[in-house]
């Protein structure tokens, strides 16, 4: 190869991996801007509702792409996995949303940046993946970091708290199975969950159901749509640079959640709730980069569909 040609193939490298980092910054800001929008919502209406509807927009905008790939919805791998993996998603998007009624949005983002923490444990439990003392460490340092961020509120141990925490273990599983299905395609992966949503909401939405006007519905649609572009913008990222270069800038979704709980809902961040999240973000990052060292599976940390 040619000195010329290596420089250029050098340039189109460094251009990807921008590319892929500024896609995967504006799907975390997307993504927050979605959860801020669904807490919003759920001040009003209920979060069956919000599921429901939200899941709507977001299957019309996905039909195109599910029209594209009906035959591989005909033979799914491990079909019963794949119902397990729809019922944790539903579960875990019902108990972020629901949890962002009672408590800041910078709270339940918190207890969600734990994923990674809980993927690596429950590896080691579940899967009999070995973990050196390191990775042990990071995980016990990351739990002390979710019991800070737990501890000095009115509202620790509280019945929100719990389901904020139960919904970002259910996300761990979640990757857990993901991690087994990769042969899956995407497009099956993202359009079972918001149809799992669309279920489950269905079921929960009479209960309560308060007639949206024309402002409302345009929010339940905006809702849908930006998780749908957030999510097709990180699989682009992936696909543009690798995992270990774009991965951990999803952390910047901290970031977004202070700032949008403070402007739009009024809530200032607690001491606890930043150091509690520092420390999470610090041992996450850790064994990230310890397991792209030992060569194993890098895990995407997406926020919840």
């Amino acid at each position: 190869m040619s000195l010329l040609a290596k420089i250029s193939s050098t340039a189109d490298e460094r251009s990807a991996r921008l590319a892929g980092i500024g896609l995967m910054v504006l799907s975390v800001f997307m993504f927050s801007f979605g959860d801020a929008t669904g807490k919003f919502i759920v001040a009003t209406y209920s979060v069956g509702q919000l599921l429901l509807l939200r899941a709507c927009a977001a299957l019309l905008v996905l039909s195109p792409m599910i029209w594209r790939s009906r035959a591989e919805f005909g033979r799914l791998e491990r079909p019963w996995l794949q119902l397990l993996r729809v019922i944790l998603s539903t579960l875990e998007v019902a108990a972020f949303f629901l949890a962002t009624v009672y408590l800041p949005l910078a709270d339940v983002i918190t207890y969600y940046l734990a994923c990674p923490i809980f993927v690596t444990a429950l590896s080691a439990i579940a899967l009999r993946e070995r973990v050196g003392w390191r990775r042990w460490s990071a995980i016990l340092i990351g739990f002390c970091g979710v019991l800070i961020a737990l501890r000095p509120s009115s509202q620790t141990v509280s019945w929100p708290a719990m389901i904020a925490l139960g919904g970002s273990m259910s996300f761990a599983v979640l990757m857990l199975i993901t991690r087994s299905l990769r042969a899956t395609p995407d497009i099956v992966l993202a359009s079972s969950q918001f149809a799992g949503t669309f279920v489950l909401g269905a079921l929960l939405s009479p209960f309560g159901w308060v007639p949206p006007g024309l402002g409302s519905l345009g929010l339940f649609a905006a809702a849908g749509c930006i998780s749908v572009c957030a999510l097709l913008c990180v699989n682009r990222s992936l696909k543009l640079a690798p995992a270990s270069v774009v991965v951990p800038y999803q952390y910047s979704m901290i970031v977004w959640a202070v700032m949008f709980g403070y402007v739009v809902f009024g809530d200032m961040p607690q001491m606890a709730t930043i150091l509690g999240a520092a420390i999470i973000i610090g041992a996450g990052l850790y064994i990230f980069l310890r397991e792209r060292k030992l060569g194993r599976g890098e895990e995407v940390v997406s926020p919840p569909v």
